[in-house]
């Protein structure tokens, strides 16, 4: 895999790495097979949270398509060629496991949903903590109509956002969503005429805030969510404990009380 590399800017194959400031944006730039999930495509975009980590004060990382697409799906060219059982729990496991990857990210993510994002490519999105969708975007798990189901994380993060039957009408009937359907579903979050721009202007209201109360409360939401309400409470109040001992809390209530901008520097 070719890589250039400057101290903001990496281009892979299939991919480009941008860093702007507190802001990271990965762009699939594989156009004309509507940006789909190939197995190289995939492991280029392992590698995106171990580089994120390299770069110092990223704070969000934006995801997004070139062209018509976020990411149209996996790539049904390679999924055809599955010819037995444990080749097709690999092929699932590794898009698993790449999306979990992004999931397990402590800065903020946002999926800047352009285009269609169909079956691997709504996984994607699934898999960041948040959606921003162009009003041209279409969204859904189209997987029961090759006779398959969703693999990478569909089946799971969907019902888990926005409730069983909503997720089961999507994934049963794999219709495809507009835009405003979608953001009455609670599948995304907002939706503009440019995703992108809409996408930054979110991750700058959000890196506004101090980075570690960021990364704090990913985690007390994602430690919570599938645990007893007394235990998501006790893992709460821990990390409410810890964020009481770092200098951007000291600097934030100062800052308040002295009525003026804090500077967070993330220690």
């Amino acid at each position: 895999m070719d890589i250039e590399l400057n101290h903001e800017h990496m281009d892979f194959e299939h991919l480009t790495f941008e860093v702007e400031g507190a802001l990271a944006l990965v762009t699939f730039r594989r156009p004309e097979a509507l940006n789909a999930l190939s197995r190289d495509v995939l492991f280029e975009l392992a590698e995106i949270p171990e580089l994120v980590a390299e770069q110092e004060g990223v704070q969000a990382v934006i995801f997004t398509g070139e062209g018509k697409a976020f990411v149209a799906g996996a790539d049904i060219a390679e999924i055809a060629g599955i010819t037995d059982v444990f080749a097709g729990r690999e092929f699932s496991l590794l898009g698993q496991d790449v999306f979990t990857g992004i999931a397990s990210m402590p800065q903020v993510t946002i999926a800047a949903i352009n285009g269609y994002a169909l079956g691997g490519g709504l996984e994607l999105a699934l898999a960041c903590d948040l959606r921003v969708a162009s009003t041209k975007a279409k969204l859904g798990l189209p997987e029961v109509g090759l006779g398959l189901i969703p693999g990478f994380g569909g089946t799971q993060r969907l019902p888990r956002l926005i409730g069983v039957g909503r997720a089961l009408d999507l994934i049963l009937t794999g219709r495809h969503v507009p835009a405003e359907e979608a953001l009455a579903l609670g599948l995304v979050n907002r939706v503009d005429e440019d995703a992108l721009g809409a996408a930054k202007a979110l991750a700058k209201e959000i890196t506004k805030n101090g980075p570690i109360a960021l990364s704090l409360a990913k985690e007390a939401v994602f430690r919570g969510i599938d645990v007893p309400l007394p235990e998501a409470l006790e893992i709460e109040a821990d990390l409410f404990g810890l964020v009481t001992q770092t200098g951007d809390f000291k600097e934030g209530t100062k800052a308040f009380l002295e009525k003026r901008k804090p500077n967070f520097k993330g220690e």
